[in-house]
């Protein structure tokens, strides 16, 4: 028997059926799914022994049947970054790695793998989706998996990786003249006129929970138990709070006990309207035009903006806007010293991770966890010109020992420098 009741209003908790509705008629507040805990019997040894993937915490997810896809997605790696940690001077930092998640190299193959499996219970035959890249990615994917029709709605502009990311799965695609906003008006107009399953409109709340998984697997990578400090990258608002949700509920199910970790919001200076808000005391975000690099993040007008600044300050956190320039200096710093390679929405978290250490918002001393959501390879161009240039030599032996031996010196006399310049500590970027 699933423990999976219905749906519940976030604000005034009217009940409704679990059906593909997403918004109270009562008091237009979002709509979240339903448990009964009480009947939640699930151990740590029983989530050991399940598959490696975002299925192992079934329990906790609003699906009545058997999973449809998403039997590889999830339990991505929690890497301990020492090299990273030294380079910054904080004790204990762990990068969740979800640039390696299957099949689209990004967490939204967690939401896509419940919304889908839920779709398909609720008998749509049209998977769909507005999207910034990677959730069109991914539900193209998973789409094709299940052998149902897909159409996805972007904006014109998005990077070429991200395009062909969707291409290759045959959906029909949508390039809509304008940024994310207007996308998501327009399908919020097609889902109520036709009856698509659109994963982050009218099955945003099973899409949500998606999401939670990523915080289960950290806590259970940790040998179950909380960091100190986590921090979650913020567009839609899909993620932040849903993570702070899912911690709540590994300890209401007896899995894990303690103090939930601070949680923090990274945005992009360009598109900041969440922290934004924290920082002006605010209960809503206010829209804002996007201008930033970091294209899988701009988001003017979150849907789930207010359940973020709620969820920062229940648990004592706090966010950060940083510049593109942080932003590409974080991708650069992570796959120097760690060889992880992330798009520009990771380099948002880890610029802004960055950001709250120098300030002392978060202790250097305490455990941190920064959420990686997004391949560099789907954004390479971000990149590219920051990159040396391939040091170009003849086939000559000794055209290559005249180039090592200027290379030896130039790093001698560059090391002296350094040993001759004051000490201030930790170096926060390249």
């Amino acid at each position: 028997m699933s423990a999976f009741l219905g749906l519940q209003c976030h604000l005034c908790k009217t009940f409704f059926a679990a059906e593909a509705t997403y918004v109270c008629d009562r008091c237009l507040g979002p709509l979240e799914p339903l448990y009964d805990y009480s009947a939640i019997a699930l151990t740590r040894e029983q989530v050991a022994s399940r598959p490696k993937n975002l299925w192992r915490y079934r329990e906790l997810l609003p699906i009545a049947g058997e999973p449809r896809t998403g039997f590889n997605s999830g339990f991505t790696p929690l890497v301990r970054c020492d090299r990273l940690a030294a380079r910054l001077g904080v004790d204990e930092l762990y990068i969740k790695d979800d640039s390696v998640n299957h099949p689209t190299l990004s967490y939204k193959d967690r939401v896509v793998s419940v919304a889908a499996t839920r779709a398909i219970e609720l008998g749509f035959d049209m998977l769909a989706c507005a999207s910034t890249g990677n959730l069109a990615n991914s539900v193209a994917a998973h789409a094709a998996r299940l052998g149902i029709d897909c159409c996805v709605f972007i904006p014109d502009n998005l990077e070429a990786g991200k395009l062909l990311g969707s291409a290759i799965f045959n959906p029909t695609i949508l390039a809509i003249a304008g940024n994310y906003d207007d996308v998501n008006r327009l399908c919020t107009q097609v889902a109520d006129r036709y009856r698509w399953g659109f994963v982050n409109i009218n099955l945003r709340a099973y899409y949500a929970e998606g999401a939670k998984t990523l915080g289960f697997e950290i806590v259970e990578q940790l040998g179950w138990r909380y960091p100190k400090h986590l921090v979650s990258p913020v567009a839609g608002g899909t993620l932040l709070p849903r993570i702070v949700r899912g911690l709540r509920e590994l300890r209401e199910v007896g899995l894990v006990d303690g103090q939930l970790p601070k949680v923090y919001a990274a945005q992009a200076a360009g598109c900041s309207p969440v922290v934004n808000a924290l920082e002006a005391g605010l209960e809503h975000p206010e829209p804002v035009r996007p201008n930033t690099i970091a294209k899988s993040i701009a988001i003017g007008n979150p849907a789930d903006g207010y359940q973020v600044i709620q969820s920062v300050r229940a648990t004592g956190g706090g966010g950060a806007a940083v510049s593109d320039e942080q932003i590409v200096d974080a991708i650069r710093l992570l796959a120097e010293t760690e060889g992880i390679f992330t798009e520009p929405a990771g380099g948002t978290t880890l610029a802004a991770a960055i950001e709250l250490v120098r300030r002392g918002a978060i202790p250097r001393d305490e455990s941190i966890v920064v959420c990686v959501t997004g391949n560099g390879y789907k954004t390479a161009e971000v990149v590219a010109k920051q990159l040396n240039d391939p040091v170009r030599l003849t086939r000559s032996f000794k055209d290559f020992e005249t180039w090592w031996r200027e290379r030896d010196a130039r790093l001698k006399a560059s090391e002296d420098v350094r040993l001759k310049a004051p000490r201030y500590g930790a170096v926060s970027v390249p």
